[in-house]
């Protein structure tokens, strides 16, 4: 189990190269780290372990990366499992985003010490060793997709156990990597001793680049727990502004990225305009974009397109009180979802959510956190970001592809005003879910008797 990485001659020779190119471009990428750092300190500091000096008073943790702050929440659940069955757990990440998510996440366990936080080493070979050596892990476990080739393979030659949990290998992704450098990304895989994978179709991809035990234990997110503050409040506002599909229906735009915007609000002026003929009240849409620097720019385009918009942060305080008694959405035509951490307060508010980075070539964003409120979700021609749950859930009608703004505005339409369709939208969604839950479960039956005897 703790062999060293057996690589062939191709692997080596472009290991070889690629560290050079790293060392080349080391200075360039430490001055992009602090640029970065003008608008998000975080990127200026820690620098310690970037280097791979971390001092850490956990014995023998299990190292979990988590690239971003996607990663993390996706990890979640299996991270709480590691730690209440008594393993300590250190977790790296690459971006401020991540590490702060990863320290709410971690906030009791750190204070208890049994886990702790850090940034990833730079992808050098002197200083993910530092690393290993301050940290001495009982395992290595990277989440979701990773193939940085020095840290993989330095983390096997320092003996260190590695595996992958929540794993996927995307159709692009793969297709990429057999195709492209000679195989040398596809090649690395190998180094794996275990993946932990989402769904069949993800592990026969593995099992093609040569990993050596691939297990089929589905996708933690749909274990991961509903903010239920924010269902309540979102619940309370439902009854005292006399929203909902009978009565004025919300719909919620979740996650929107550059290039969809103006795609979006054609798609709610055709809704408008097919409900008003309709007899039915006029909608009120909910728009999330996924960045916060956007949050500003979203707002003036919404305006100036004659949409109302009231900003979630002019109409509520941090507990969803409203800031003014007579507050109301009465009037608006556009919720702008300018907060972080609220997704499940927009989601519960409405009655059918699209998916945003999916009208883009993006390949979509999470789909689970929509379904797992019973909701029915839609999406765009992009959905090879969520392969899984995504092929499945079209399969099981839960989830709706549409190739252009005037198919999803139709589709939209026919779910609010369609006798029964609603109901058996959300029934259909709550199957669905309940049949992928358990997946934390699954990966920590697989992976318990590994890591003991793995060490």
């Amino acid at each position: 189990m703790t062999s060293r990485f057996p690589t062939t001659w191709g692997v080596r020779l472009g290991l070889c190269l690629y560290r050079v190119l790293w060392i080349l471009l080391l200075p360039a990428f430490l001055g992009f780290l602090w640029l970065r750092g003008k608008k998000e300190p975080l990127y200026r500091s820690f620098w310690s372990e970037r280097w791979g000096i971390v001092s850490t008073p956990l014995k023998n943790p299990i190292w979990v990366h988590s690239a971003s702050m996607g990663e993390i929440r996706g990890a979640a659940p299996l991270i709480r499992a590691l730690l209440a069955k008594g393993y300590p757990v250190l977790v790296t990440t690459l971006t401020p985003a991540g590490r702060t998510a990863a320290q709410k996440l971690l906030e009791a366990a750190i204070s208890q010490g049994q886990a702790q936080v850090a940034f990833l080493p730079f992808e050098l070979g002197s200083a993910v060793k530092r690393f290993i050596r301050h940290v001495q892990p009982r395992c290595a476990m990277m989440t979701e997709i990773d193939t940085w080739p020095v840290l993989l393979t330095t983390i096997r030659q320092q003996r260190v156990p590695l595996c992958m949990a929540n794993a996927q290998y995307p159709k692009k992704s793969i297709e990429r990597d057999l195709n492209n450098w000679w195989g040398f990304r596809a090649q690395l895989f190998s180094v794996y001793q275990l993946v932990l994978c989402k769904s069949e179709t993800h592990a026969q991809r593995f099992r093609q680049v040569g990993c050596e035990r691939v297990e089929v234990v589905g996708e933690t997110r749909f274990d991961l727990p509903v903010a239920q503050n924010q269902i309540d409040a979102a619940t309370q506002y439902l009854a005292d502004w006399h929203l909902g599909r009978n009565q004025r229906p919300v719909i919620a735009f979740a996650s929107a990225i550059i290039g969809e915007d103006e795609q979006f609000i054609v798609a709610m002026q055709l809704i408008q305009q097919a409900l008003l003929v309709a007899g039915r009240p006029k909608p009120l849409f909910v728009y999330v974009p996924r960045s916060p620097q956007r949050f500003d720019t979203v707002h003036d385009l919404l305006q100036a397109e004659g949409l109302q918009t009231v900003r979630r942060s002019q109409l509520f305080d941090n507990d969803f009180r409203c800031l003014t008694p007579d507050a109301s959405l009465r009037d608006a035509d556009v919720l702008l979802g300018d907060s972080l951490g609220e997704m499940y307060f927009y989601l519960a508010l409405s009655q059918a959510v699209v998916v945003g980075a999916s009208f883009v070539p993006m390949g979509a964003h999470n789909v689970i956190e929509p379904l797992a409120l019973k909701k029915p979700v839609m999406v765009g021609h992009s959905i090879w970001g969520i392969e899984y749950p995504g092929v499945e859930a079209l399969a099981a009608g839960v989830l709706q592809q549409h190739l252009d703004i005037a198919s999803l505005a139709h589709a939209l339409v026919e779910l609010l005003t369609a006798p029964g369709a609603y109901e058996k939208a959300m029934a259909g969604a709550e199957q669905f879910y309940a049949e992928h839950a358990g997946s934390t479960a699954k990966h920590m039956a697989v992976l318990v008797p590994w890591l003991e005897s793995a060490t």
